[in-house]
Formats: C-alpha cells, structure tokens, sequence
C-alpha cells in the first residue's frame, strides 16, 4: 500500500550503486517492498536468492547461511571443489552441531564461488530479509563473500530500525544507499482498511494511533471491530482504541529496541499530558535527553527543537502504560505530580497515583474540572469528571451522582462518545431521578456526532423519562430533529419536530431552547424553498440567548452566517465567522469549532482565497481527528479546499473518503455534499460520463431529502454541464430550465447565473455559437459583480472552449489568459493549470477538462466515434456498432471535424495518432 515510489527508489539504488539498505520499524511493510523488487527482478529474468531469518535463528551459529546455501540450485554446488563441497555438506547436513572441526575457510571461498557462478549465467540479485537477526557467523561469512562478489550481484538488505543503528550496513559496506520506509497516510490508512473490510471513518484515529504503521493500523481496526461485536453495536469514530491482543503484540515489538532505561523514560513520557525533557528530567529521569535520543533513533518518539516529546504513534503510550505494573504506574503519576507546572494536571497525577476514596481528593478533582471547564478543555474536564467520582466515597452518593452527570454533559460537549457512556452507564446503574438520566442519555446522543442512526433506543428511552418535563422534552426534541434531518434525509419531519420543540421549550420557560427550536425550523424552511425561512430566523435571533449555545448547528447567528453563505453575502459571512470563531474555541465544543472553520473555509473558496481556505480545512481535518469527530464532513471540506486549491487527485481521494465514512455513518447530508465534490473533480478531469453519473446520484439524494432551494448545495450547474460533455445537451437544457425558474423565483442570483454558464455550453453544442459566446460573455461579467472569481474563472474556460470550437483562436486566447490570471490571483492551482494556453499546433481548450490536445475537446461519445472511423469503420458500422442512427452518426462527425480542424478520414486518424 502506498509505496510504488518507494519501490522504484530501490530498483534505482541498485541498478547505481549494486547494494541497498532498507530500514524502517517493524511492520512498516518493508518485507512486502523486498518482495516486489525480487519479483520484479524474476520477471527480469535474473536468478534470485532469499535468506530471511527469524528471531531464533541469532543464537545457532551459520543457520543463516546455511539456509541461504539450501536455497542456491544444486547445479552450482557440484561445480565446486572438493573441500568447498565437504564444507557445504557439512553445514547443510550439521548447521546446529559444534562447529569444530570444519573448514571455515573452504566454507566462505564455497559461497564466493556459488555466487560466482550463478553471476556467470545470469544477473542475480540476493534478497536479505530480517538482517537483524543474523547470527554472528553468518554475518561475517557474509560480510566476506560479499566483497569479493562480481557487479552482476546485487544485494538488497532489509531490517527493522534499532535504537542502536543499522546493523545490514556492515553487510554492505559503507556508502550503501539507506532507503526507510516512510510511514502511510491517511488516505492510505483509509485505502487500507476499506481492502480489509474495516470502517474508513476510523481512518484518522487508526491513522493517528498507529503513526502510519500499517501493521499496526490492520491490528488496531481488528480490534476496534471486535470490541465493536462484543457490545453489540458499529465501531464508532470517537471510541478509543484498544490496544490489546494483536495490536498490543505489533507495538511491543515496536518498543523492543529500546533498552530498560530507555522504557523508563518513555513511560513517564506515556503518562504525562504534555511531555517535555525538563519535565522528564524533574520527575527523576536525569539521562532523559539520551534516553530519548535513542528511542528517537527506534523511530519511537519525536523530540523537537522545544525538547517536546510527542510518540511516533498513539498507541505506543497505550501499550507502555498497559505493560506497566500498578505500583509502577503509581511511582511515575507521583513524580510527575510533583514535577509538572501546571496545577490541574498536578491534580489529576495525584488522583491517578492512588486508587483509594478520598473525599478532599474527590473535591480537588472537581475543582480541577471546573477550572478546565473555564479554559474551553471539555474533553478533560469530562475525564477529570469521571475521576472525581471514582475517588469520591460511598456515603457521598449524591455529589457522586452529581459528578458522573457533569462528566457526562462534558464528554458530549467535547463529542468524547467513549467517557459519554461510560458516565451515562454509571448513572443508569444508581437510583437517578429522571432529569439526570434524561440530561445523560443527551449526552451520548450530542457525543455521536454525525452517527445518530443508531440511536432509536436512546431517544425512545430519553422521551419516556422525560415525561411531564416540557423544557427536557424540548431539549429531546430538538436532537430527534436534528436526526431527522441527518440520518433520515428528512427535512419536513426535522421542521415538525422542531416546531414540537418550540412549543414544549416555550411552555417550559426555556428561551435558549425556543431560539434553537427556531432556528432549525428556519433552516429547514431554506431547504424546503420557504419564504418565510427568514422571518423564522429573524424571530429566533430577537430571542435572549447565551452567545454561543451548545449545538452551533442550531444557534441563530450560526445560521445567519450560513443564510448569508448562501446568498453569497460573503464578506458579511466572513465577518460574522470571525466573531464566532474565538467565542467557540473558548467553549471547548470540538464540534462547534468545526461547524464554524468549516464555513470559514466555504466562505474563503467562493471569495477566492484558496490558500486561506486550505489552512482553514487543514485545520478542520487535524480538529476532527483529535477530537475523533465523525471524519465524513471534514473530508468533505479538505475535498472542496483541495478541488479549487490544491490537487484534483488529492480532492477526489478526499472526496472518496467522505462518500464511504457519511455511508458508514448514514448521514445522507454530507453524503451527497461528498459526491458533489467528486462530481467537481470528474467534470474538472475531463471523465463526462462518471460526473453524470456522480451528479444524478446528488440529484436522486437531494430529491429524496426534498431540498427545493438550489442555493445551499450548488450541483445543478455542474451536473448540466457534464450532461452537455457526454453529448446530452437536450436533457442539460431540461435540468438548466427547471431550476432556473426555482432560482429566480427565491432570488437566487449566483445559482442563475452558475445555470447560465451551463446554458451557454448547451447553446454551444446546438450550433448557436453567437448565442453562447454573448450568454457566456455577460454571466463573466455578472460573477465579476457578485465577486465570485473562480465561477468568473470557470466561465472563461467555457468562454474559450466554445470560441476554439468556432475557430475563434484569438478571442479563445484572451479567455484562457483572463482565466489564467483569474485563477492566478485566487490561488486556484489546478484550475489555473486547465487555464495554461496551449502549446504551438494544439487546438484543445478546456472548460473542465485536462488541458492536453485537440482530441480532449471531444465528449466521450464523439471519442468513441472518432476512434471507430479513424480504423476503418464506415458510417454503418459505426452507427450498428453504437447503436446509433446514421443520420446521428453523420452529424457527430461533422462535428467532430469542426474541433479537430480536419477535412477527411485520413485527417482524423492523424489527429487522433498524434494524440
């Protein structure tokens, strides 16, 4: 997975240089490299030799090369000396006898000979696997035979890296290429787990967890799912990992290089919240700094230039923590409990260093949380929560109960799924009053993020306790809404409930809950095409309510900011965003700070800040992962970010992903945002005919979630615009009429003018060039008004796409250059590339498609076409062939030679052969 280059760099490094070392930590894949260049080599015709030892072999002298020896053809052997042949003999038939009394001597000459002769007939390439447990002897047999071995033997080494260095290099001598294997991706981790049948929204936590081990990652996703079975119920993304059974096995060997003084340190470093060397050395580990440098050189740990020590992988601290005895454990919260600065963390060392009630204890950890609770830390006031209730005693059952509660409405504050039940678990299991138990079951409801499908029994559970309750029946209310609109595609249900909740939350004397009630009426009346959304809105924002309520999704100046996104108010949008932003990383909501660099990195793509918006998506990808949100709409978001900004490749991969996590998850909102996404990117690339098909799949979605209003999710113009590129213009100007007349109708003027653009593509494809140039010419310039640059920039390319194909070449020329410098401004890479001017003699523009040759104007039908003539096929055969009529046929290629500039047969093969 994901090391095709890496490959290569080792095929180079042998093919320069005859020798190569690759290294890397145990279970980075580095057995299945080695098998892929002696695979390559095989079907090079080269003979190849493979030795790879195992752990016991290191203690039975000249095992390995005795094995290395068992391999070679018996037809080299005999060609051998009769000393030579003894001594082979002997170590073959004796390999674990005492090694007196053979002929050491005519044993390495033998292997030089057999290396020797194989060379003679043929290139040979010897394959070392696990060098790291060569025994001693073999090793300087080796080292021998090796120096005295012609060119035509190349040697590939691999071994795990050690926290004392190489130990192949010596094999190889010095100067040999070094090549590591680098860890994977996250969308490697993803690409992974989906060919193993894991969940991909697990990628980014397993991805973390694992630091791109893929052994690792496998081990981690199997026991994530099996833990998954045991309760019954999907892995959810914010769950911790266990690292336990296989997994637990990978990280120890992964922490078998580092020596006992080493693993004292690392400990204490698994056990601090914020490791750092001084920290380290306070807490009583004064070789802290060599320690660490040679857990460093095991690839274990990553010191940075602020003596910041942060753990390769997450599951490293996991797994010394777990091997660790109790009084262990104990020792090392107590020193760190002295040696931290920071008072909260001083607290929760003390709390972890005993395992006794402790009433004044019990209060210092509630304080602690409380203090976190200020500082916007949920998730470790949650954890904090928790703890304080482990510590408090038995007679103090209501300040216990009272605890796991707050811990519980912080772990869903934080969206920590994990301390959300276990909080909630302990509660139900005492004698709680309905509200507690009602506000706990929220909390596990709020805590599931985007995963709410799987929660009927909460919600059903929820509304039965909180019967009698008005304000609790609001609060529950509100969530079903909620699930409605995600999990069910709903928006009609969402409205009622949310009218239900209005209702209860006023009866009850909760304003907070009445505006949020409110506002998710109101936004769903945007979806459905109300015009009355905006009064609704306008009524939630008159309301009295805290600043920044829990649920941004759901506070009125949230979706202000949105209605403003969507009427491409952008500056007003960004304004608002950049109130909100502070006001939420200060709450400690992991959730609402998505919601709003979320908006923030739309809001920056339509205003043309590409480079602005891919930091605000990289930011929003690294929350979501920490925080173990659910990973569907984020990878949307980086898609988006990556689309306009970034790569094509890289967006559709995100894009992939978000398609497979919100389908894992059932959230058909971010569903079709996602597919939306790849749809962009398979227009932009040129594939007509999968952006159709893409595209309808957003169009069946969002007719089955009923959305009316084309502005919140703008599909309408690219799917139109993909049915003209697969030559299905008809249907394009059918779609473009139905919803142009929506869009007017709510005022919705970027949607009309994104459906002009189409429309000028369409008149285009009907033969009204003059039409579609004038068309395409004024919606420029009305993107220009509404300052939406990379719609005035897409516009452009349609603008030069339709003058090339009347053989306007310097009109085409002028677009493609505003293009250019349209998408220059913006940041716009990719898009700016399909806007380079084409090179001397190429005839191709693009208007979402690669910019390559005169054969890439053509849709796909006319390639297919196109192809079928230039070998010979006449019209008959052709239309037979495509199941076309004749006169369908003649008219394509009439339009065929028009972009291709051609006049015959003979003409179109050319143009199509030298493409």
């Amino acid at each position: 997975m994901g090391h095709g280059e890496l490959i290569k760099a080792v095929d180079r490094a042998l093919t320069a240089h005859g020798r190569a070392l690759l290294t890397g930590p145990a279970g980075a894949g580095k057995t299945e490299v080695v098998r892929a260049v002696a695979a390559a080599a095989e079907s090079r015709r080269e003979a190849v030799l493979r030795l790879a030892p195992e752990a016991a072999d290191q203690w039975i002298p000249e095992a390995s090369a005795a094995a290395l020896l068992a391999s070679v053809p018996s037809a080299a052997l005999e060609e051998l000396s009769g000393p030579q042949r003894t001594a082979i003999a002997l170590l073959r038939r004796e390999a674990d006898a005492p090694r007196a009394g053979r002929d050491h001597i005519a044993l390495r000459l033998a292997v030089v000979e057999v290396l020797r002769s194989l060379a003679a007939r043929q290139p040979v390439l010897l394959v070392l696997d696990n060098a790291q447990w060569l025994d001693a002897e073999s090793t300087d047999l080796l080292r021998f035979a090796l120096r005295l071995t012609p060119p035509r033997v190349r040697v590939l080494v691999a071994e795990c890296v050690q926290g004392a260095g190489p130990v192949g290099e010596p094999l190889c001598g010095p100067g040999v290429p070094v090549v590591r294997v680098p860890p994977l991706g996250a969308d490697e981790v993803a690409e992974l787990l989906v060919r193993h049948g894991l969940p991909a929204r697990l990628a980014g936590r397993i991805h973390q967890a694992s630091g791109g081990n893929p052994r690792l990652a496998l081990a981690l996703g199997h026991s994530l799912a099996e833990a998954a079975e045991a309760r019954d119920c999907s892995a959810h993304h914010a769950d911790p990992l266990p690292v336990s059974g296989q997994a637990r096995e990978v990280a120890r060997r992964l922490l078998a290089g580092a020596s006992a003084p080493c693993r004292r340190t690392l400990l204490l470093a698994a056990l601090a919240a914020r490791p750092t060397i001084s920290l380290l050395r306070r807490a009583g580990r004064p070789d802290a700094e060599a320690e660490l440098a040679e857990a460093e050189r095991a690839a274990l740990v990553r010191v940075g230039e602020d003596g910041r020590v942060e753990f390769t992988a997450g599951a490293l601290p996991t797994a010394l923590a777990a091997d660790a005895g109790w009084p262990e454990r104990a020792a090392g919260h107590a020193a760190l409990a002295e040696a931290v600065d920071d008072q909260v963390q001083a607290v929760r060392h003390r709390a972890l260093a005993v395992d006794t009630p402790d009433q004044w204890l019990a209060a210092e950890i509630t304080e602690a949380a409380e203090v976190c609770r200020r500082r916007g830390q949920r998730a470790l006031a949650a954890e904090l929560g928790l703890l304080a209730a482990e510590r408090t005693p038995s007679w103090l059952a209501g300040e216990e109960l009272a605890r796991l509660v707050t811990a519980a409405e912080d772990a869903g504050w934080a969206g920590r799924a994990d301390l959300a039940r276990r909080a909630t678990s302990a509660v139900l299991a005492r004698d709680a009053s309905p509200a507690d138990r009602v506000r706990v079951r929220l909390a596990v409801i709020d805590a599931a993020g985007q995963a709410l499908g799987a929660l009927d029994e909460t919600f059903a559970c929820a509304m039965a306790e909180a019967a009698g309750d008005p304000a609790l029946q609001a609060a529950v209310q509100l969530r079903i809404a909620t699930k409605h609109n995600l999990s069910d595609g709903d928006p009609v249900r969402s409205r009622d409930a949310a009218a239900r909740a209005g209702a209860l939350a006023a009866l009850g004397g909760d304003q907070v809950a009445e505006a949020m009630a409110l506002t998710v009426r109101a936004r769903m009346g945007r979806i459905l095409g109300d015009p009355g959304a905006e009064a609704i809105l306008a009524e939630a924002l008159a309301l009295p309510a805290p600043e920044v309520p829990l649920g941004m999704r759901n506070a009125p100046q949230y979706l202000a900011v949105r209605h403003a996104l969507f009427d491409d108010s952008l500056e007003d949008a960004r304004r608002q965003l950049m109130v909100l932003l502070p006001a939420v990383q200060s709450t400690g909501s992991a959730e609402d700070v998505f919601e709003v660099l979320r908006s923030l990195t739309e809001v920056e793509l339509r205003s043309g800040r590409c480079e602005a918006a891919s930091a605000r998506a990289r930011r929003a990808l690294e929350l979501t992962i920490e925080a173990g949100l659910s990973p569907g709409p984020a990878w949307y978001v980086a898609a988006m970010a990556e689309a306009m900004g970034g790569s094509f490749a890289r967006a559709a991969g995100y894009a992939r992903r978000g398609i497979q996590a919100s389908q894992e998850e059932h959230d058909q909102v971010f569903l079709s945002r996602s597919l939306h996404a790849l749809g962009l990117v398979e227009l932009a690339t040129g594939e007509a005919t999968k952006a159709v098909a893409t595209l309808r799949r957003v169009a069946e979605l969002e007719a089955a979630q009923k959305v009316v209003d084309p502005s919140i999710l703008r599909w309408h113009g690219e799917l139109a615009e993909a049915l003209v590129a697969a030559d299905e213009p008809g249907e394009a100007a059918a779609l473009i009429d139905s919803v142009r007349r929506v869009a007017v109708g709510l005022g919705r003027t970027g949607v009309v003018a994104a459906l002009d653009r189409a429309r000028g593509l369409c008149l285009s494809a009907r033969g009204e060039a003059d039409a579609a140039v004038h068309l395409l010419e004024t919606t420029a310039q009305r993107f220009d008004v509404l300052q939406l640059p990379l719609e005035r920039g897409r516009t452009l390319l349609a603008l030069a796409r339709v003058e090339r194909r009347r053989r306007r070449r310097a009109p085409a020329r002028d677009a493609l250059r505003a293009a250019a410098e349209v998408f220059g401004r913006a940041g716009a890479v990719p898009w700016a590339e399909l806007a380079r001017e084409p090179a001397q003699g190429e005839a191709g523009v693009a208007t979402g498609g690669p910019q390559v040759s005169a054969a890439s104007t053509l849709t796909e039908a006319e390639t297919r076409l196109a192809l079928l003539v230039s070998r010979g096929a006449s019209n008959q055969e052709a239309a037979a062939k495509l199941f076309l009529s004749v006169k369908t046929v003649e008219a394509r290629l009439t339009r065929i030679y028009q972009k291709l500039d051609v006049r015959s047969r003979a003409q179109l093969a050319a143009a199509l052969n030298a493409r």
